[in-house]
Formats: C-alpha cells, structure tokens, sequence
C-alpha cells in the first residue's frame, strides 16, 4: 500500500489542476469556440500565466524546497490568483454595468471593427457578454474559478503550517 498524500500537496495539486482547465478552457473559446477576448479578458489571464508555471515549479520541487521558500512561494501564487479574482470579479460587475470598464475597451458596442485602420480584428467592448451560461458570464466564471484557487492555496498553505507545527 502506498502512503498516504499530505493534504497540502493534494490541495495544491487540485489548485493547479482547476488553474490550467480554466486556461484551456479561455484559449478553447478563443481558437476554437471564436469567441473575441477583450482587454480584461487578456488581463485575467495573466494570473494564470504567472500562476501556474510559479505553482507548477513549487509542486515538482515540492520536498527540496527549504520550508521558507515554500511559504514564500506558495504566498506569492496565492496573491497572484487573489488578483486574478480581483480581476474577473471586476469584469463581471462592469458586464452587469456596476461600474465603468476601461475607457478603451467600455461602450464599444456588440462589435466595434477597425477594418479601416490597418485591417485589426475586431475589439469586443469589455461590457459585452458573448456568452452566458446559468446567467454568469465567462468573467464571472474566472471570479468565481480563481477564488476556489485561492481557497485551495489558503488550505494548502494552512495543512502545511498545521504538519510542520507539531
């Protein structure tokens, strides 16, 4: 029988796991789904692209890690996704109309084109939902998503503190 996995690493594991479904899941809707992302879609994502290689390398080095650079590590992963959860939560109340979006990419209307100016694809104003399911929209669903993120962090961070301690 193999022993058991530490809690800690199990709840950073699944971090990762649900971390890199979400980003497949955006790049699917984008290239195969053909949904436009707009300015603070491409924004969320950078939680995930600093985020999880960061994670990826704390779960492969996992016990040669001095226990400090551990923490340090695991901290600044979290903070990462607490921002990306910042981030989808503040799309999604600018899609809802709660408060103003960048000026760059707020009241552009369904689909603004710049055919005209050097054929660039078209920009999708960032209080636009292309697409909605169970009324939440793509935005909601990162808020939502990187919060269990950070929550898996917290507790990975937590069931490390409470094996260590004794």
């Amino acid at each position: 029988m193999s022993p058991a996995r530490p809690l800690d690493k199990i709840a950073a594991g699944l971090a990762f796991l649900l971390g890199l479904a979400a980003i497949l899941g955006a790049l699917g809707s984008q290239y195969i789904g053909g949904l436009v992302p707009c300015e603070l879609c491409l924004e969320q994502r950078l939680a995930y692209y600093w985020g999880l290689p960061l994670l990826a390398l704390i779960l492969v080095l996992w016990n040669r890690l001095p226990l400090p650079v551990w923490y340090i590590g695991m901290a600044i992963v979290l903070a990462i996704f607490a921002w990306g959860t910042y981030m989808g939560a503040f799309h999604a109340g600018v899609e809802w109309g709660f408060w103003p979006g960048p000026t760059a990419c707020t009241g552009l209307g369904e689909e603004f084109s710049l055919d005209a100016l050097n054929d660039l694809k078209p920009v999708i104003g960032c209080d636009v939902v292309q697409f909605r399911f169970l009324g939440i929209s793509l935005a909601g669903y990162n808020a939502l998503i990187s919060l269990a993120i950070v929550v898996l962090l917290f507790a990975s961070i937590a069931f490390q503190y409470r094996r260590n301690r004794h």
